[in-house]
């Protein structure tokens, strides 16, 4: 039995496999419609969640699976004080997988030493969220057909951002890739990912100008200041507007460079650029269900 916690679980061979077992579900839908019947998976949201929790719940349907869950803490045994540990035990007497998404680092962790079915980590606090990574490199390989050779620009809160630190450990094990690190100071990746950056010899820059590093740039990574991670509703007032993506911001860009979000967006991708060829973001939330649906089939061994 395997649980997927950290997307550094995934060898690159097994990335490549679930991306190939992607392309196939969405040329043959109905060869995967029956293959979860019978199963069960169990969303397990400490923490809100829309897209995630939804398109875990869509994945598991589409390979005709059944699902249950609760969508928030308070409607969970968790309200009594029961242990993440305990919580695991129970749910694996229910369901043959679980996702769980937990406000605390490391609590998906936990939880998979604990069940006896696999767990998916569905995102950790600000810590790792390897599902939404999956979406992220098949919505690459769709767009540029490869991941090598890649100038991957990070934009926004580089601090918290768990998607942002998921998606650099993925993208770094690929030749030629460099990143571009664009923050607020007080936002800026923090120091243990640059080190991991600096010891395997990948090439990267920091700024905070947006449009000065932009005709560099292969995939523009936006993400949202996100205001739950922050101690005190000042910094995020002063730091929430620090990259508004705008139509007149693109001017320099690459005719072909592709805009990716993990959403939900706030404020910092206009909706003027929703109609641009180079917008990548909604396309990102369908191809996180396609990654999703290969990973249950991985996880739970289905052929």
């Amino acid at each position: 039995m395997r649980s997927l916690i950290d997307i550094l679980e995934l060898s690159t061979t097994e990335l490549d496999e679930l991306i190939s077992t992607a392309y196939d579900i969405i040329e043959n839908p109905q060869k995967y419609a029956h293959k979860c019947e019978g199963k069960k998976l169990a969303t397990l949201f400490f923490e809100p969640s829309t897209r995630t929790r939804l398109s875990f719940e869509a994945a598991m349907y589409e390979l005709g699976g059944n699902v249950l869950g609760f969508s928030e803490a308070q409607s969970s045994s968790a309200s009594k004080g029961e242990s993440v540990a305990d919580t695991a035990k129970v749910i694996s007497c229910y369901a043959d997988i679980i996702a769980m998404r937990h406000p605390k680092e490391g609590a998906p962790l936990v939880a998979s030493m604990n069940a006896s079915v696999p767990v998916i980590n569905a995102g950790d606090g600000g810590h790792n969220h390897p599902t939404q990574t999956l979406a992220d490199l098949l919505t690459i390989h769709r767009e540029k057909g490869h991941f090598d050779n890649l100038t991957v620009g990070f934009c926004g809160d580089l601090k918290f951002g768990r998607t942002v630190h998921s998606l650099i450990a993925a993208l770094s094990r690929y030749s030629g890739v460099k990143f571009v690190l664009i923050s607020p100071t007080e936002l800026k990746l923090p120091d243990y990912v640059k080190e991991n950056l600096k010891n395997d010899g990948i090439e990267f820059t920091e700024t905070g100008d947006l449009e000065k590093a932009m005709p560099g740039l292969d995939i523009l990574y936006m993400t949202r200041v996100q205001r739950e991670r922050f101690f005190n509703e000042e910094d995020y007032l002063r730091l929430k507007d620090s990259y508004i993506l705008t139509p007149e911001k693109l001017n320099g860009a690459k005719a072909d460079m592709s805009i990716l979000h993990p959403l939900p967006r706030v404020n910092e991708i206009s909706v003027a650029i929703d109609n641009d060829p180079r917008a990548c973001y909604f396309k990102q939330v369908l191809n996180g269900k396609y990654m999703r649906m290969a990973l249950i089939l991985k996880l739970l061994e289905v052929q």
